[in-house]
């Protein structure tokens, strides 16, 4: 049974349950914490337990203002909340051991705060329902629904300032979002956003609760099943950071008497995460792992191809690109869909050091890509939006540019396509006379299609790192190294179109690797604008 304690903290009483023992010595332990408004521990009861039947210590406690603590629930504000647990965490758990964190819609901003403040000790984080805030919401007192609390989270979008998001982008710890079904409180923006952010880094899974409302902590209370998957799901390889299975695959991969000494995420990428691992011969690999609930449904098609391409690829000359090592597509021995590969030297680019010599060397290394002929065509191209799903802009310019792509795909000479050519999947060594491409990478989405669309991927991409006006002088810069076939007016432009409207409503979606490289000058707004000028001097230009 969980032994009753009590914390005193500024003045306040805070009433709280431990269970655990002395079996469990080295063991983390799960902090649990409750939401707002009613919560409080009772309801975390039986999910206290089921981390103790998993040989964890466990504790909960009520926040001032709640459950049996004492104190006021309008005094209570998101630091307080914070330093409470902070107080708690302190007294109840040994300064070295790890812990786990598990939070209930507002405690999500509280897990992250922890996150945060406790670095490394954080071993797992569950987000139940969560909450994120706008920073300024910080020291506000809660009040009773009418005051600048409750106005500054009423805000259209304000959580999308939440340093939450950034805490948890940068976690590499184990992490699981649940989400129920129905959530008549977390707007599904907020936990897409958090989704977006734990996937970044941290060995990630949704876990879907659809017969569950946003009360989750009492839904669990009274599901026993799911109640034990959440924690075994949390639990599962945490030694390793949640990469138990992982490691073992690729340790089999190896060539023999080799192994892993050092591992370190890759910056730059979106739809999965990249991982340099090095041998201790010097030796390094890349491991790509499919985290996002959308591409690991999508992982055995994605990688499998890829995996094919980069064959193929080894007896192309001109277009270096790493070797497939092995492929796990299914996650069958992995913890997420991955691929193995060989690691190329040099280092992504979208600084504006050598950028007319950049721009040069990626239009001369497309013509080469397009000149592939394999013995077996890759898939017919897919389109990445449509008209009825281009959504968040307005106006005149934006109705026409939909009505381009509202017409029938024109007759195009297929070419073997990249298609998804930007300078976030090129790798450049050396400087000015010196500068080359030592490597193009990301090759799941290779297809069959117009060279068109290759040349309007890479176009929106340095429209939006670099300005309108380098996105519409790339078809130049391919054609004068050799490019070939574009069409002309209103067919060009309905494939330029097709792929810059893709990026609507969320310009500033994709560009999170390159703020990760150092591009922090690429703001929503200033990405939104660039979008906007491109679009209108495409109309002008091929209109």
């Amino acid at each position: 049974m969980p032994e009753p304690f009590t914390q005193e903290h500024a003045g306040e009483r805070l009433r709280g349950v431990y269970g655990g023992g002395p079996g469990a010595t080295a063991a983390p332990t799960a902090v649990l914490l409750h939401g707002a408004g009613r919560g409080s521990t009772e309801r975390l009861l039986p999910l206290l337990d089921e981390f103790v039947a998993h040989g964890c210590h466990a504790l909960a406690f009520d926040f001032s203002g709640h459950g049996e603590s004492s104190g006021a629930l309008a005094e209570l504000s998101l630091r307080r909340r914070f330093e409470q647990a902070v107080a708690v965490i302190d007294a109840r758990v040994p300064a070295d051991g790890p812990l786990v964190l598990v939070g209930f819609s507002m405690s999500g901003q509280t897990v992250a705060d922890l996150a945060r403040h406790y670095g490394e000790r954080v071993a797992a984080l569950a987000l139940c329902a969560p909450a994120v805030y706008a920073g300024e919401a910080w020291d506000v007192p809660f009040g009773r629904g009418d005051g600048e609390f409750s106005e500054i989270i009423r805000r259209p979008d304000s959580w999308r300032r939440s340093p939450a998001l950034d805490v948890l982008r940068a976690y590499e710890g184990r992490a699981v979002l649940a989400v129920p079904g129905t959530d008549a409180v977390i707007p599904p923006e907020v936990t897409e956003a958090v989704q977006e952010a734990l996937a970044f880094r941290s060995q990630f899974t949704r876990l879907e609760l659809p017969d569950a409302d946003h009360q989750l902590g009492r839904w669990l209370g009274d599901h026993a099943d799911e109640r034990r998957g959440l924690v075994s799901a949390l639990l599962t390889g945490l030694g390793d950071r949640g990469w138990t299975a992982t490691r073992s695959w690729v340790a089999k991969q190896l060539p023999e008497g080799r192994t892993v000494v050092d591992s370190g995420l890759l910056a730059g990428g979106w739809s999965s995460q990249m991982r340099r691992l090095t041998l201790d011969n010097g030796t390094e690999l890349v491991l790509r792992s499919f985290v996002k609930p959308f591409f690991r449904q999508h992982a055995p098609g994605l990688l499998g191809r890829e995996a094919a391409v980069l064959a193929l690829l080894a007896d192309v000359d001109g277009v270096p690109a790493p070797a497939p090592v092995a492929v796990d597509g299914t996650a069958e021995h992995c913890d997420h869909p991955s691929l193995l590969m060989s690691r190329l030297p040099g280092r992504v680019r979208v600084d504006g050091e050598d950028l007319e010599r950049r721009l040069d060397l990626l239009a001369a290394q497309l013509v080469r890509i397009h000149r592939v002929v394999p013995e077996e065509r890759p898939r017919t191209y897919q389109a990445w939006t449509g008209p009825e799903k281009v959504r968040g802009v307005r106006g005149p310019l934006w109705e026409r540019a939909v009505d381009v792509i509202r017409r029938d795909p024109p007759p195009y000479e297929g070419r073997f396509l990249h298609r998804d050519f930007h300078p976030g999947n090129v790798l450049f060594t050396g400087a000015g006379a010196e500068l080359r491409i030592s490597g193009v990478v990301d090759w799941v989405e290779t297809s069959w299609g117009p060279a068109d669309l290759d040349v309007a991927h890479c176009s929106t991409a340095l429209a939006l790192l670099h300005g309108p006006e380098q996105g519409l002088a790339f078809r130049e810069r391919y054609e004068a190294h050799g490019g070939l076939g574009l069409a002309d007016g209103p067919d060009h432009l309905y494939w330029r179109l097709l792929d810059a409207l893709a990026y609507c409503p969320d310009a500033a979606k994709p560009a999170g690797p390159w703020r990760e490289l150092g591009r922090t000058d690429l703001t929503p707004e200033v990405l939104a604008g660039r979008l906007e000028a491109y679009v209108r001097e495409l109309m002008e230009r091929y209109g």
